[in-house]
Formats: structure tokens, sequence, C-alpha cells
């Protein structure tokens, strides 16, 4: 019987190891816990969830519900351990954390096809192996993957600014435009007068922030400052930094403003918009709040929100294929949010495809490419063809998705994410059926 190695038992290492299972190939998964535990890890259950126990909204007219969506067609084990775990919680899926990691742990330890091993990898093997690690891989497996991809690749945190969505924004307030005129008007700009300004400043100065854990020090950041940070030390700081507006003149005035914010495109559609530099670790709440303060973004729809946090992550789009192995070494596929994706469901999701796509290479199949209109395509697209330069994770929104190919006559909103939802279901289902019948 071939056999695959699956480094990490978190949701990701979990569902490859079930997907690679129930197609019949014998599986060894390694997690080191409880003999070594992480920072933030408690328990030595599979599957453990370490943050909030929401797995977000369970509408699939949503990023994060299609993607659960999607999950459970392909008869996820995550997907069946939520839905046996779930709490009271509105419209989204929240989950009773010990139920949830205890059917996991369960399914996968009772399953004749694996074989669960106790201990800390430190080396990649020389087989066909998915790499599971997480965010908080240990220190030998992360000079282990340095060396393999290139130290160059892997990044130790994550600084992610907000992505708005393009039909939110008032262009009547805002001015396309690149500094100095170079490289033609590729960012939008959000002109602030002196007042607007100050206004701004003082309003992230009070909003509330998300604490720091004690294991991620405040060193990681330096290189990539949260805004907030950088509005304490000065009232000019930030207009000095990501809100310079020097050579960005407003053609409607021939001056340039007090303090600018940019948005940059996040895809070719250009359907959503990147606020850089505004890493930050505002909650999700005050961002909504404040941000919204900003002329032209008044009544902005957020995709993601900004966040900094202790992260390990690969530099996708240079190091990784569209099945999820190594460009350098296709025997080794990635799997989780190692790969660049974030987010609970968006790691299970990329051990799903991981786990897939493992055991048509070792049962010698035809690998079968994810549709990119799919949400699990979408989140590949993202991670394998992103600029390398600025590339950090991001987790699902309708942002990712290529445009509808006929949108004459679609409205906004809505509509609009039902057609994108309805289109991802049917080449998913596809997807599906292609793989089964292999």
């Amino acid at each position: 019987m071939a056999e695959l190695i699956i480094i990490g038992g978190g949701l990701a290492g979990s569902e490859a190891a079930w997907q690679a299972a129930v197609g019949g190939l014998s599986v060894i998964l390694y997690e080191m816990r409880p003999q070594k535990l992480t920072e933030a890890h408690r328990t030595g259950m599979l599957g453990e969830l370490v943050c909030s126990n929401s797995l977000r909204s369970g509408d699939i007219y949503s990023g994060p519900g299609l993607l659960k969506k999607e999950l459970s067609l392909a008869s996820s084990l995550i997907m069946q351990a939520a839905d046996r775990a779930r709490v009271p919680a509105g419209s989204a899926v929240a989950v009773n954390r010990d139920l949830f990691a205890r059917y996991i742990t369960d399914n996968l330890t009772c399953h004749p096809n694996i074989t669960l091993v106790r201990r800390e990898v430190d080396t990649v093997p020389d087989s066909t192996a998915i790499i599971a690690t997480g965010p908080l891989t240990s220190t030998g497996m992360t000079d282990a993957v340095a060396e393999l991809i290139g130290e160059p690749y892997l990044y130790f945190h994550d600084a992610i600014a907000p992505i708005v969505d393009a039909s939110s924004i008032q262009y009547d307030k805002v001015y396309k435009s690149s500094r100095y005129g170079k490289g033609g008007d590729d960012y939008i700009n959000c002109p602030m007068t002196k007042s607007e300004y100050e206004s701004f400043h003082g309003a992230v100065m009070a909003a509330d922030k998300v604490k720091r854990r004690d294991f991620e020090n405040a060193r990681i950041f330096e290189g990539c400052m949260p805004i907030e940070v950088m509005a304490m030390r000065g009232p000019d700081t930030l207009r000095f930094g990501p809100m310079k507006p020097v050579g960005l003149l407003d053609p409607r005035t021939g001056r340039e403003p007090y303090a600018v914010v940019q948005l940059r495109t996040e895809n070719v559609e250009c359907t959503a918009y990147n606020m850089v530099g505004f890493q930050t670790r505002l909650t999700w709440t005050e961002q909504k709040k404040v941000f919204r303060m900003i002329h032209g973004l008044e009544n902005a729809i957020f995709l993601r929100y900004g966040s900094l946090h202790r992260n390990t992550f690969i530099n996708a789009p240079r190091v990784l294929e569209k099945d999820l192995s190594l460009k350098n070494n296709q025997d080794i596929f990635m799997a989780g949010q190692i790969t660049g994706v974030e987010g609970y469901i968006e790691s299970t999701a990329m051990g799903l495809i991981a786990g897939i796509n493992a055991f048509l290479k070792l049962r010698g199949k035809e690998m079968i490419e994810v549709p990119p209109a799919t949400s699990h395509g979408a989140l590949i697209r993202y991670i394998t063809e992103s600029n390398s330069k600025r590339f950090q994770p991001s987790n699902i929104h309708f942002g990712l998705f290529p445009a509808l190919q006929h949108p004459t006559g679609v409205k906004k909103g809505k509509e609009k994410r039902k057609m994108i939802a309805e289109r991802a279901i049917t080449e998913w289902q596809d997807y599906i059926s292609q793989i089964n019948a292999q």
C-alpha cells in the first residue's frame, strides 16, 4: 500500500490525512503535541482551535460560508466535526472546542489507514509528504523548511492591511493617480484636509486594540509598523508615512492634499482594493468605524480586515505549484496556514486539496486543477499568482474570485454574490465528481 507522511495534526493536517486515508492510502500522521506544546495550544487533541471558536459565517453567499459548503460537498472531516459540535451563534458557525477536537481525534485515531505518531519532526522527509505545521511551526521544522525552499522565502509574521470592496468606494470623492505620475493612474487616492486628518488621527489613538499575546514579541513587527503605533509616535507620523501626500496632486484642485490614503488594486478585475500601509491591531469593529472616516470610504464594505500577529508562512507565489507541491521538490506538498492562507476554514481547505493531490500522485493518477471560480480555486489562485514582492496571507473573500463572464444587467451586492456562489458550487461539484471517478 502506498504511504503518505503528514507532519502536523492541526486542521489542515487532519483534513489532509482524512482525505488520503478515505481514498485508500496508508497515512503516517506526525503530531508533536502533547509531548511538546506550542505557545498557544493547551491539549494534545488533533484539530485544536487556539483562538476563536467561530468558523465564521454560514451564509453560502459569503466567502467563508461558500468555502464551508464546498468542504461539506467533499465530505470534509472538519465540517463533520463542526456540524456535530455546533453551538448557537446566530448566522455564524461556532463550535464547542472540546467536542470539535475530540471528534476529529477519535475519527483519525480509529481509522485503519492512519497511524498517529506523537513526536516532533525536524527534517523534511525524502518521500512524498505534506507539511502542515501551521503558523506556530517549531524551530526545528522552520529551519528545515527554510533550507528546503530558501530562507528569503519564509516569513515569521503577518502584516495584513484591510481590503475594500471596489463597489463601495465613493468615486466622486477620490481621484486616481500614482506618485509623481509614475506608472500610470494605478492608485485610488482618498484625500484629507487638515481637520479631517486630525480627527482621524485622534480616532486611531482612541480606538480599541487587539491585545498581543506574550509570545508575539513586538520586535517581530518593527519592519511593518501598525498604524496605531505610528500614530502614537507623533501627530504627523502617519502623514509622513503611509498617508504621505507628496507627489499626489489632486487634479480637481491642482494641489497636494494635507494627507492621503492610497488604495491599490488586489486583482486584475479591480473589484477589490488594498489600503496601502494600513496593517493594524485595531479590533474589527473599530476598523469599520474609524476607517469609514476616510474621504470616499464612508460606506466602505471591508472584504478583509487588517491584522498583525505571529505567523510562519512561505512566499507561495515564488515556491508553490498550483497542486500545492513545491516547485523545487514536487514530492513535498504544503498545506494550511503555512501556504499563505488565513483562517481556520482556509487552512482546512488547503489541507483538503493537498490530501487529494498527494493521493492522486501516489496512486499514479492524473492531477486535476481546482477550478479558479470555486472558493478553493480562488485561494490557490491567490497564493500562487499574487505579486511575490508584496505577498501577504489572505482569508477567503469575493474579491479573490474571477469576474463573472456576463455581468450585464447584474446588480451589485447580494445578487452578484449569489451568481458567484452558484457558479462556484456547480464547478466544485464537477471537480469532486472527476476526483471520485479517478
